[in-house]
């Protein structure tokens, strides 16, 4: 089975990654920790409580100290100066200190991702059967290093500026760095209201939660860059949600999702601080970030900001090709969905096509089909573009025209990963004049015909390249069955068979 056709089977390996729990009944959620009123209180708080331990951790001691660190966060930024958690504009600070409202119980731990747990975490996923597991990995009790953040950014949604958006319903717990050395941060998703709400109940409700769980996975096992979701804990707190945005609420149920990425910072983080001229803390965000995930980058390089930038865009491009190759649509290609990791995040709206359509189109509420799937380069140039004007008050005015000039480099690099991507899908070796015009009559027939994009690509595997010969494909092949209607589907495969035979 060819590696590069493997996303019809991805759900079915979840059996082998998730943990399926029915956990009994838990009807209380203790909410840990206080507000800690200025930053002398924070290091005395990692002073006492700062312990990192390796290898997996098996029982309710470990669980107790799983060793997460704000410490590197707290001290990098100006932190709100207001504590009390209300709805507010927020002036001057990357980060508000909040606590998150605990689920009402019964909780139930309804699905862990054994990998994540194992791998990222360095728990044993036993872990997941003791019964604080629930309220840890929910909200309703903190590790005792941990000190609640939400983030303050900002973004671009559809094509205008939003102003103020941020975490309205996630809560930063803290960092933890695992045996092999990588740094992970923990954010609860689902956990209550923060300054960043807006008209929002800081919930999520188990439907959208179950989705982005499972996606957060699958995009991991298919090789694209992502979050982690590490658990899902759903209760029966009634969550009231307009599900079709129709004027009719309907009540459902409440959950949590633990993700794990390693920042969350994202294009809107940098927006909002240009926006606001706040270009100290701009400065201070842009330098933590080149310090923690780009070492290629030295701070003392007088060009770190375009380096940084160039780095971003080809990331990006990257990034967007890798979906298109798996026939993922994000659905809501914001600026404040972007990450400056170039890693796929924020998991709303979004689908995988089944019928080849470059107009497939995940939200609903995307009428105009901006975030069509085949539209989705088009808005990476867009946030690109929207994070180089964050940038450019910090560059010098030598150095701002360069920003034009590396942007310019991404349709580029977008065609040539997209290509790349696809000629691994058909098994094309090297490189010849008129493989980039392979793939795009390929696709047009599967537009043509309606084929289904993902098995397409897994028969044109399976099936030995004479059998594209046969009069009739073989009946098990029903994706190349549709393709093969089209009266220019010989045509193409005679051009794939001789490219194939010049490989």
């Amino acid at each position: 089975m060819s590696w590069n056709c493997r996303s019809s089977y991805v759900f079915v390996l979840f059996v082998y990654f998730l943990i399926l729990l029915e956990a009994a009944d838990l009807d209380y959620c203790e909410n840990g920790g206080s507000y800690l009123d200025s930053k002398s209180e924070l290091h005395d708080h990692f002073r006492r409580s700062n312990v990192n331990c390796f290898g997996k951790k098996t029982d309710s001691f470990a669980l107790d100290s799983l060793g997460l660190s704000c410490r590197k966060l707290i001290d990098a930024f100006p932190l709100d100066e207001v504590r009390d958690n209300f709805v507010r504009t927020v002036n001057h600070c990357v980060f508000s200190v909040t606590q998150p409202t605990p689920l009402k119980g019964p909780l139930k731990v309804a699905a862990v991702s054994k990998d994540a747990l194992e791998e990222i975490l360095d728990l044993n996923s036993s872990v997941s059967q003791i019964d604080d597991f629930a309220h840890y990995f929910s909200g309703g009790k903190l590790w005792p290093e941990s000190v609640p953040l939400a983030h303050r950014y900002g973004g671009h949604q559809f094509g205008f500026w939003s102003g103020q958006l941020g975490d309205g319903r996630a809560h930063l717990l803290g960092e933890y760095t695992n045996k092999n050395g990588e740094k992970w941060e923990l954010q609860l998703k689902g956990s209550g209201k923060t300054p960043y709400s807006r008209s929002g109940d800081g919930r999520a409700v188990i439907r959208s939660s179950v989705r982005e769980f499972l996606c957060s996975e699958a995009m991991h096992y298919l090789s694209v860059p992502t979050s982690r979701a590490a658990s899902l804990i759903v209760s029966e707190e009634p969550v009231w949600r307009d599900q079709f945005y129709n004027g009719n609420l309907r009540k459902e149920r409440g959950a949590v999702v633990l993700r794990l990425a390693p920042s969350w910072f994202r294009i809107g983080s940098l927006e909002i601080l240009t926006r606001a001229g706040e270009l100290d803390v701009l400065q201070k965000l842009l330098n933590h970030v080149i310090e923690e995930h780009f070492p290629s980058i030295k701070l003392s390089d007088p060009d770190k900001y375009l380096a940084f930038y160039s780095k971003v865009v080809n990331e990006t491009a990257h990034l967007i090709a890798q979906w298109m190759s798996v026939g993922f649509a994000h659905g809501v290609c914001n600026t404040d969905n972007f990450s400056l990791l170039s890693i796929t995040i924020d998991y709303g709206p979004f689908g995988f096509m089944e019928s080849y359509d470059p107009n497939f189109i995940p939200n609903s509420s995307d009428d105009e089909g901006r975030y069509s799937i085949g539209n989705q380069a088009n808005s990476g140039l867009f946030n690109l573009e929207k994070l180089g004007e964050a940038l450019k008050p910090v560059l010098s005015p030598k150095q701002q025209p360069m920003i034009e000039r590396i942007l310019k480099e991404y349709p580029g690099i977008y065609q040539r990963w997209f290509h790349k991507l696809f000629k691994a899908k058909l098994g094309l070796l090297g490189k010849q004049e008129k493989d980039d015009y392979l793939i795009a009559y390929l696709l047009r027939l599967m537009e043509d015909t309606g084929a289904d994009f993902t098995m397409t690509f897994r028969h044109l595997s399976e099936l030995p390249s004479r059998g594209l010969l046969e009069p009739s494909v073989s009946q098990g092949m029903w994706a190349l069955r549709d393709l093969a209607t089209h009266e220019l589907f010989a045509n193409w495969v005679s051009m794939y068979l001789l490219r194939l035979k010049r490989s």
